[in-house]
């Protein structure tokens, strides 16, 4: 994909990544960018600094969802490429309260569905669309420290894998952006913990590769590089990586519970 003159609509734009790829879509010759978050300060300045089109919004409400995605299409006259990018991360395992493992399951999983259910039927109508769906290595990996965001993130690889799948042929581009540690609110205070292992990336950096993709309009975004190879090791001999990452736990610490 070609980003010049097109339509685009961000999800978790306030900042980090978001706010990096609203910026760095504008400066590609977007036409038009339509954004949301939950913070409707943070997506006010992303607003003015940038001329993007906010409204603020609670992705993990299916009905906001919904609303936005018919607001955009309002707005835009017709979306070219959405950017399921919105997501939170909550530490932990099993023992992780139910309602917080909800929370992040709408955020990292549903909050895609929901988007893309009223985005898809236009895009499909006519024959193109693109879906970018921010995912995480996590979601190819693991995560240490965060069932909750491993599990999400597998998903969130899983639903855009299907949608490429089922729809690929009827002009539906899909890619999965899955980069390891990046320097945004979300990583702050853990610089030095296990996903940093290959380094913090700036946002502004990871939206090298996002361009880079979407012009091959390839599936996998792979911010880090090395993350090819490790999806390599995992997939040749599964259980001699499963003994790697228990090493790499024991190196930033066990989980405390039980």
């Amino acid at each position: 994909m070609n980003l010049t003159g097109k339509n685009i609509v961000i999800t978790g734009a306030a900042s980090g990544i978001g706010r990096a790829m609203t910026h760095r879509f504008k400066n590609e010759g977007a036409r038009k960018i339509v954004i949301t978050d939950v913070n409707a300060e943070g997506l006010a300045a992303v607003a003015a600094e940038t001329g993007a089109i906010p409204l603020a919004a609670n992705l993990g409400e299916e009905q906001a969802v919904l609303d936005f995605i018919g607001f955009a299409e309002t707005e835009l006259g017709q979306i070219d490429l959405l950017c399921n990018n919105a997501g939170i991360s909550v530490s932990g395992g099993p023992e992780v309260e139910t309602s917080d493992w909800q929370a992040i399951w709408n955020i990292n999983v549903m909050a895609h569905v929901w988007a893309t259910r009223a985005a898809l039927p236009a895009m499909l109508a006519r024959g193109e669309g693109y879906l970018l769906h921010t995912a995480s290595a996590a979601g190819l990996l693991s995560q240490i420290g965060s069932a909750p965001y491993a599990v999400t993130k597998h998903a969130a690889v899983a639903y855009a894998e299907w949608l490429a799948i089922t729809y690929g042929d009827q002009g539906l581009k899909v890619s999965a952006l899955c980069p390891q540690a990046v320097k945004t609110a979300m990583t702050a205070g853990h610089e030095d913990g296990v996903a940093s292992v290959d380094g913090m990336m700036e946002p502004e950096t990871l939206c090298d590769a996002v361009v880079e993709t979407l012009a091959a309009e390839a599936f996998l975004v792979l911010p880090h590089p090395e993350v090819a190879t490790y999806i390599r090791r995992k997939t040749d001999d599964y259980d001699r990586w499963l003994t790697g990452m228990r090493r790499l736990q024991t190196h930033y610490g066990q989980p405390s519970w039980p």
